[in-house]
């Protein structure tokens, strides 16, 4: 089977859990060589421009890649199946499309989305995966999700649980941890607002504070704050050794890519309590209630001076994240694929 499968966003967001996962799964796909992948990425697409004349061209752009080059590229390779990694659709082409829904936050939690977004993306995402002829879902919670709020029949979504996270050298875990370590962006249902405010209130009860790491595009000014825009696998991994744990703020997650790769390393983790997020962690995580920065701040004074706990929750997280692999979510990419031709 020919698979034309989109990568665009990869090229677009390469920091982004989309960008790994397509990275991840593509290099899954081949290793198993059963189908064959055809991966294409929209050369024309540049960065999101948050609004304005920017976006406009961004749109344009998408417009005119799902309309003609996508489907041009289709035949020209002879392809059986387009996978669009992100809710989309190639109106111009009869082939079969699957679609990826990595979470509906966006629906679940409104007021942390831009109001032209959240209309843009509940017609169009929604429009697409019901008119795909199968929809992966990379949890059992976002399958929920499109089931009841997008109302796509159980019958045509299949669940691709990920993998735990980018590929990294191996880590050794510092004996005295250095830093609590936050991975990701600033995107409002990130939550960085109130990781900040518990952070602070850790600072000042802590005779010795250790010191907040900030990886990946979010960035902040305070005391005992340090950012690291982009780091390398070598850098993240280090990051990952030094931490006392990876804390993970998200007020609604599809998946929480972050906490399962911190666990398949050891690196215990702190997280807000929410469906996607308990649905991947189980009881491997120390979980804070969502909107209470006090309670996050209890959850890092007690990682900080509780090596028993940090040790208990590293053994209880890599052993949960032994039950995630990527073969594993491309063998249920193959079975969807196979579904979506059928």
């Amino acid at each position: 089977m020919r698979v034309l499968f989109d990568a665009t966003y990869a090229r677009r967001a390469p920091l982004s859990g989309t960008a790994v996962y397509i990275e991840r799964v593509c290099a899954e796909l081949e290793r198993l060589d059963v189908v064959e992948l055809i991966p294409v990425a929209n050369e024309r697409r540049r960065a999101p421009a948050g609004g304005g004349l920017g976006s406009l061209r961004n749109l344009a752009a998408d417009q005119w890649w799902l309309t003609v080059e996508l489907p041009r590229l289709a035949r020209r390779e002879r392809a059986q199946l387009v996978h669009h990694p992100l809710p989309a659709r190639s109106p111009a082409t009869r082939l079969p499309q699957v679609v990826t829904v990595a979470d509906l936050a966006f629906e679940r939690l409104p007021v942390c989305f831009d109001r032209r977004f959240r209309l843009y993306a509940h017609v169009t995402h929604r429009a697409a995966a019901r008119a795909a002829a199968r929809v992966l879902t990379i949890s059992e919670t976002t399958a929920a999700d499109v089931r009841e709020l997008w109302r796509v029949p159980a019958e045509r979504i299949t669940v691709a649980r990920l993998g735990p996270g980018q590929a990294l050298p191996p880590i050794e875990r510092e004996r005295d941890p250095r830093h609590f370590l936050y991975v990701g962006d600033e995107e409002p249902r990130k939550n960085l607002g109130d990781l900040l405010a518990a952070y602070a209130l850790y600072r000042a009860r802590a005779r010795a504070p250790l010191e907040l790491v900030l990886a990946g595009s979010a960035h902040a000014h305070a005391p005992g704050v340090r950012s690291v825009r982009g780091p390398s696998p070598d850098a993240l991994a280090e990051l990952y050794g030094g931490a006392a744990a990876l804390v993970q703020p998200s007020l609604y997650e599809g998946f929480g890519l972050p906490a399962l790769e911190a666990m398949s390393v050891g690196t215990p983790v702190i997280a807000v309590r929410s469906p996607g997020t308990v649905e991947v962690c189980a009881d491997a995580v120390r979980y804070a209630a969502p909107r209470d920065p006090a309670d996050l701040a209890a959850a890092m004074e007690e990682l900080a001076s509780s090596p028993e706990l940090a040790v208990q929750l590293a053994n209880r997280g890599h052993r949960r994240a032994a039950e995630f692999s990527w073969a594993s979510c491309a063998r249920a990419h193959l079975a969807a694929y196979s579904l979506a031709v059928a």
